[in-house]
Protein backbone atom coordinates (compact mmCIF):
# COMPACT_ATOMS: atom_id res chain seq x y z
CA UNK A 1 0.00 0.00 0.00
CA UNK A 2 1.43 3.34 -1.02
CA UNK A 3 2.31 5.70 1.78
CA UNK A 4 0.13 8.80 1.87
CA UNK A 5 2.10 12.02 1.41
CA UNK A 6 0.91 15.12 3.21
CA UNK A 7 1.90 18.49 1.81
CA UNK A 8 3.87 20.75 4.17
CA UNK A 9 1.81 23.87 4.88
CA UNK A 10 3.22 27.29 4.21
CA UNK A 11 4.58 29.30 7.16
CA UNK A 12 1.96 31.33 8.98
CA UNK A 13 1.17 34.59 7.25
CA UNK A 14 0.46 36.39 10.51
CA UNK A 15 3.94 35.81 11.95
CA UNK A 16 5.40 39.30 11.41
CA UNK A 17 5.40 40.17 15.12
CA UNK A 18 6.80 36.81 16.23
CA UNK A 19 9.42 36.03 13.61
CA UNK A 20 9.56 39.01 11.24
CA UNK A 21 8.31 37.00 8.29
CA UNK A 22 5.42 37.13 5.86
CA UNK A 23 4.20 35.29 2.76
CA UNK A 24 2.90 37.43 -0.10
CA UNK A 25 0.83 36.19 -3.06
CA UNK A 26 0.97 37.92 -6.44
CA UNK A 27 0.08 37.02 -10.00
CA UNK A 28 3.78 36.39 -10.67
CA UNK A 29 4.30 34.00 -7.77
CA UNK A 30 4.23 33.49 -4.01
CA UNK A 31 7.19 34.83 -2.07
CA UNK A 32 8.10 34.24 1.56
CA UNK A 33 10.05 37.11 3.13
CA UNK A 34 12.22 36.74 6.22
CA UNK A 35 14.11 39.47 8.05
CA UNK A 36 17.47 39.07 9.74
CA UNK A 37 17.91 42.07 12.01
CA UNK A 38 19.83 43.14 15.07
CA UNK A 39 22.12 40.50 16.52
CA UNK A 40 21.93 36.85 15.53
CA UNK A 41 21.29 34.83 18.65
CA UNK A 42 22.84 31.39 19.00
CA UNK A 43 22.86 28.90 21.84
CA UNK A 44 23.04 31.62 24.52
CA UNK A 45 20.16 34.04 25.05
CA UNK A 46 21.07 37.71 24.74
CA UNK A 47 19.80 40.42 27.12
CA UNK A 48 16.17 41.39 26.68
CA UNK A 49 17.03 44.91 25.48
CA UNK A 50 18.93 43.54 22.47
CA UNK A 51 17.22 43.30 19.12
CA UNK A 52 17.85 39.73 18.04
CA UNK A 53 17.16 37.20 15.32
CA UNK A 54 16.80 33.75 16.82
CA UNK A 55 18.19 30.90 14.77
CA UNK A 56 15.57 28.48 16.09
CA UNK A 57 12.96 30.68 14.39
CA UNK A 58 14.67 30.89 11.02
CA UNK A 59 15.91 27.32 10.59
CA UNK A 60 12.43 25.68 10.54
CA UNK A 61 11.05 28.55 8.46
CA UNK A 62 13.64 28.07 5.73
CA UNK A 63 13.11 24.31 5.76
CA UNK A 64 9.35 24.81 5.46
CA UNK A 65 9.72 27.29 2.58
CA UNK A 66 11.85 24.80 0.66
CA UNK A 67 9.19 22.10 1.05
CA UNK A 68 6.00 24.17 0.78
CA UNK A 69 4.36 23.60 -2.58
CA UNK A 70 2.58 26.96 -2.54
CA UNK A 71 5.75 29.06 -2.08
CA UNK A 72 7.85 29.88 -5.14
CA UNK A 73 10.79 31.84 -3.73
CA UNK A 74 12.49 33.41 -0.71
CA UNK A 75 13.41 37.04 -0.09
CA UNK A 76 15.90 37.72 2.72
CA UNK A 77 16.07 41.26 4.12
CA UNK A 78 19.16 41.99 6.23
CA UNK A 79 20.04 44.74 8.67
CA UNK A 80 22.31 42.99 11.14
CA UNK A 81 25.33 43.79 13.30
CA UNK A 82 26.46 40.16 13.24
CA UNK A 83 26.32 37.76 16.17
CA UNK A 84 26.82 34.07 16.82
CA UNK A 85 29.10 32.55 14.17
CA UNK A 86 27.75 28.99 14.34
CA UNK A 87 24.12 30.14 14.15
CA UNK A 88 24.85 32.56 11.32
CA UNK A 89 26.67 29.93 9.27
CA UNK A 90 23.89 27.41 9.90
CA UNK A 91 21.27 29.82 8.52
CA UNK A 92 23.51 30.77 5.59
CA UNK A 93 24.09 27.12 4.68
CA UNK A 94 20.34 26.45 4.67
CA UNK A 95 19.68 29.40 2.35
CA UNK A 96 22.53 28.39 0.06
CA UNK A 97 21.21 24.83 -0.10
CA UNK A 98 17.73 25.73 -1.28
CA UNK A 99 16.56 24.70 -4.73
CA UNK A 100 13.95 27.46 -4.91
CA UNK A 101 14.93 30.96 -6.09
CA UNK A 102 16.47 33.10 -3.34
CA UNK A 103 17.39 36.79 -3.27
CA UNK A 104 18.95 38.81 -0.46
CA UNK A 105 18.86 42.57 0.12
CA UNK A 106 21.16 44.31 2.59
CA UNK A 107 19.51 47.37 4.13
CA UNK A 108 21.37 49.56 6.61
CA UNK A 109 24.09 47.07 7.47
CA UNK A 110 25.22 43.51 6.89
CA UNK A 111 28.13 43.32 9.28
CA UNK A 112 30.37 40.47 10.42
CA UNK A 113 28.52 37.13 10.13
CA UNK A 114 25.90 39.07 8.17
CA UNK A 115 28.28 38.90 5.19
CA UNK A 116 27.88 35.12 4.68
CA UNK A 117 24.13 35.54 5.13
CA UNK A 118 24.04 38.19 2.40
CA UNK A 119 25.95 36.13 -0.15
CA UNK A 120 24.12 32.87 0.63
CA UNK A 121 21.24 33.72 -1.71
CA UNK A 122 21.52 33.02 -5.43
CA UNK A 123 21.38 36.75 -6.13
CA UNK A 124 22.42 39.43 -3.65
CA UNK A 125 21.53 43.11 -3.57
CA UNK A 126 22.63 45.98 -1.33
CA UNK A 127 21.12 49.43 -0.90
CA UNK A 128 23.36 52.28 -1.99
CA UNK A 129 23.21 53.74 1.54
CA UNK A 130 24.00 50.43 3.26
CA UNK A 131 27.40 49.30 4.54
CA UNK A 132 29.13 46.04 5.39
CA UNK A 133 31.84 45.57 8.00
CA UNK A 134 34.37 42.84 7.29
CA UNK A 135 36.63 41.80 10.16
CA UNK A 136 38.30 38.69 11.57
CA UNK A 137 36.37 36.39 13.86
CA UNK A 138 36.52 37.21 17.57
CA UNK A 139 35.55 35.25 20.65
CA UNK A 140 34.22 36.23 24.09
CA UNK A 141 35.09 34.68 27.40
CA UNK A 142 38.17 33.00 28.81
CA UNK A 143 40.85 32.06 26.30
CA UNK A 144 43.64 29.65 27.19
CA UNK A 145 46.88 31.11 25.83
CA UNK A 146 48.07 28.04 23.97
CA UNK A 147 48.72 27.53 20.24
CA UNK A 148 45.65 25.31 19.92
CA UNK A 149 43.36 28.21 20.86
CA UNK A 150 44.68 30.35 18.02
CA UNK A 151 44.52 27.43 15.61
CA UNK A 152 40.87 26.98 16.55
CA UNK A 153 40.13 30.64 15.76
CA UNK A 154 41.98 30.30 12.47
CA UNK A 155 39.84 27.31 11.51
CA UNK A 156 36.64 29.23 12.28
CA UNK A 157 37.90 32.12 10.16
CA UNK A 158 38.72 29.71 7.33
CA UNK A 159 35.17 28.32 7.38
CA UNK A 160 33.69 31.81 7.14
CA UNK A 161 36.09 32.97 4.42
CA UNK A 162 35.57 29.82 2.35
CA UNK A 163 31.80 30.29 2.48
CA UNK A 164 32.01 33.95 1.44
CA UNK A 165 34.37 33.34 -1.47
CA UNK A 166 32.44 30.25 -2.53
CA UNK A 167 29.16 32.17 -2.81
CA UNK A 168 30.36 35.50 -4.20
CA UNK A 169 32.85 36.80 -6.74
CA UNK A 170 35.37 38.33 -4.35
CA UNK A 171 38.91 36.97 -4.50
CA UNK A 172 40.24 35.26 -1.33
CA UNK A 173 43.27 37.56 -1.23
CA UNK A 174 41.08 40.66 -1.41
CA UNK A 175 38.82 39.38 1.35
CA UNK A 176 41.79 38.59 3.59
CA UNK A 177 43.19 42.07 2.98
CA UNK A 178 39.91 43.72 3.97
CA UNK A 179 39.79 41.68 7.18
CA UNK A 180 43.33 42.68 8.17
CA UNK A 181 43.01 46.40 7.48
CA UNK A 182 44.23 48.41 10.48
CA UNK A 183 43.57 51.98 9.40
CA UNK A 184 39.76 52.17 9.39
CA UNK A 185 38.16 50.84 12.57
CA UNK A 186 38.85 52.41 15.94
CA UNK A 187 40.46 49.86 18.28
CA UNK A 188 39.66 47.07 15.84
CA UNK A 189 40.84 45.39 12.65
CA UNK A 190 38.75 45.30 9.51
CA UNK A 191 37.08 47.38 6.81
CA UNK A 192 33.76 49.15 6.33
CA UNK A 193 32.62 49.10 2.71
CA UNK A 194 29.72 50.95 1.13
CA UNK A 195 27.05 49.43 -1.05
CA UNK A 196 28.74 50.40 -4.32
CA UNK A 197 32.13 49.22 -3.09
CA UNK A 198 30.59 45.85 -2.18
CA UNK A 199 29.44 45.50 -5.79
CA UNK A 200 32.74 46.69 -7.26
CA UNK A 201 34.82 44.11 -5.38
CA UNK A 202 32.41 41.28 -6.23
CA UNK A 203 31.11 40.70 -2.72
CA UNK A 204 27.49 41.61 -3.64
CA UNK A 205 25.97 41.14 -7.08
CA UNK A 206 24.15 44.47 -7.45
CA UNK A 207 23.30 47.76 -5.82
CA UNK A 208 19.53 48.03 -5.74
CA UNK A 209 16.30 48.63 -3.92
CA UNK A 210 13.41 46.47 -2.82
CA UNK A 211 11.78 46.70 -6.23
CA UNK A 212 15.01 45.58 -7.91
CA UNK A 213 15.33 42.58 -5.59
CA UNK A 214 11.70 41.58 -6.12
CA UNK A 215 11.94 41.98 -9.89
CA UNK A 216 14.98 39.69 -9.90
CA UNK A 217 13.25 37.14 -7.68
CA UNK A 218 10.07 37.07 -9.78
CA UNK A 219 12.17 36.69 -12.91
CA UNK A 220 13.94 33.70 -11.37
CA UNK A 221 10.59 32.21 -10.37
CA UNK A 222 9.18 32.61 -13.88
CA UNK A 223 12.27 31.01 -15.46
CA UNK A 224 12.06 28.08 -13.02
CA UNK A 225 8.37 27.53 -13.86
CA UNK A 226 9.16 27.64 -17.56
CA UNK A 227 11.88 25.00 -17.17
CA UNK A 228 9.43 22.68 -15.43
Amino acid sequence: MAEEITAVPAPERSSIAETGSITAHTARGTVHCITIVGQIEGHMELPAQNKTTKYEHLIPQIAAVEQAEDIDGLLVLLNTVGGDVEAGLAIAELIAGMTKPTVSLVLGGGHSIGVPLAVAARRSFIAASAAMTIHPVRINGTIIAVPQAFEYLAKIQERISDFITGHSHIQPERLAGLMRETGQLTADVGTVISGREAQEIGLIDRVGTLSDALEELYGMIERRKAEK
